[in-house]
């Protein structure tokens, strides 16, 4: 089973840039989406043809905004939806399959002059709180921005990022907080010294010069990890400032 993770900043942006393209080259078995960007009245005037997957959408409730989308490729059984409660920004979505929750999660941004640090850490309290319960019925894949880079390795100048949204202490330390909670960062664990980076600046030509974060991940339950075959960034796809990242069960 491949599953793969993408924030795509805009549903209709990403199409026009072929997405569905790289959905038929890559045929994950399922594909979580972040930053979808449309609301639930916009989607249904629009027309997406992604041929062979059920579509799960969960939009904000502001036009144009965050939310998240999970595709399943068709004979893939999903048991069920779980609502993370309050969650109007759309950023919470999690699928129950026989052996584990599917948890696509598009992380608060703490904002540029750290506005909204203070909003993020209370959220993801509140969210790991959610993700425990879930864990003690079922281990849990967890997907998606986590707009963090928990570790200088993960960061192309750490010197000069300690004080700016996405590498405060606060933020790494609820990341080291999530993990000591009983979840492995799959790459990271896989490839310890590994420098590889999933979003980049769209300006000063950085992903170019590869001056980029790593943001986005697949985490899971412990039980599971022994599980993962391989996990991969695939930084070479176009059509977002952020790439798709993915893991591989046996």
């Amino acid at each position: 089973m491949k599953l793969i993770s993408w924030n795509i900043n805009g549903i209709r942006a990403a199409v026009k840039k072929g997405f569905v393209d790289f959905l038929q080259t890559e045929k994950p078995d399922i594909l979580c989406l972040q930053e979808i960007k449309i609301s639930d009245s916009s989607r249904n005037e629009e027309v997406f043809d992604f041929a062979g997957y059920r579509e799960f959408w969960h939009s904000a409730v502001k036009p144009g905004y965050a939310g998240t989308m999970t595709l399943v490729k068709d004979g893939i059984k999903v048991l069920g939806e779980e609502k993370f409660i309050g969650d109007s920004e759309g950023r919470v979505q999690v699928l129950e399959f026989a052996k584990f929750y599917l948890c696509n999660i598009y992380f608060v941004n703490a904002q540029r002059g750290l506005t909204r640090l203070k909003f993020k850490l209370e959220w993801e309290d509140r969210l790991l709180k959610f993700l425990k319960k879930l864990d003690k019925k079922k281990p849990l894949v967890i997907c998606g921005d986590f707009n963090v880079a928990r570790e200088e390795i993960d960061i192309a100048r750490p010197k000069e990022n300690q004080k700016n949204a996405g590498f405060t202490a606060e933020e790494r330390g609820w990341m080291s907080k999530f993990l000591a909670a009983g979840f492995v960062d799959v790459f990271r664990q896989q490839h310890p010294d590994k420098v590889q980076y999933t979003w980049w600046l769209y300006y000063a030509n950085a992903r170019a010069r590869n001056i980029g974060w790593r943001i986005d991940y697949f985490c899971v339950s412990w039980y599971l990890f022994k599980l993962v075959k391989r996990s991969f960034i695939l930084d070479q796809i176009q059509g977002s400032d952020h790439c798709p990242v993915g893991i591989e069960f046996e």
